[in-house]
């Protein structure tokens, strides 16, 4: 997709301002959960995989584990369907093909 600022300059700042500035900023919830709660809500829409990548990129970002992103993303097929699960394990799946799990450190 082209930058929305290709067509609607203030739509793009809207965009970074609103959520980014006003939204992610409160004191409320840390970064974590607000990617949780980002993630389940992306997934429950079914159709905003751009945007799921993003915020599964930003979980990955903040400290989320794939195993803790697969179970947010599975949780959804309760409440918003299998097919909107599915898509959310795809999208996952191909944030996961470039961003490896860490690797664990043996026992001594």
């Amino acid at each position: 997709m082209a930058s929305p600022a290709d067509i609607a300059p203030d739509f793009a700042t809207y965009l970074i301002e609103f959520p980014f500035g006003d939204i992610y900023s409160r004191p409320g919830l840390d970064l974590r959960a607000r990617e949780i709660a980002t993630i389940a809500a992306l997934t429950a829409m079914g159709n905003a995989a751009p945007q799921l990548k993003v915020h599964i990129e930003a979980g990955l970002n903040v400290g989320l584990s794939h195993d803790e992103i697969i179970e947010i993303i599975m949780q959804m097929a309760v409440y918003a369907g299998f097919p909107a699960a599915l898509n959310g394990l795809s999208v996952a799946k191909e944030v996961f093909a470039h961003r490896p799990a860490p690797q664990q450190e043996s026992a001594p």
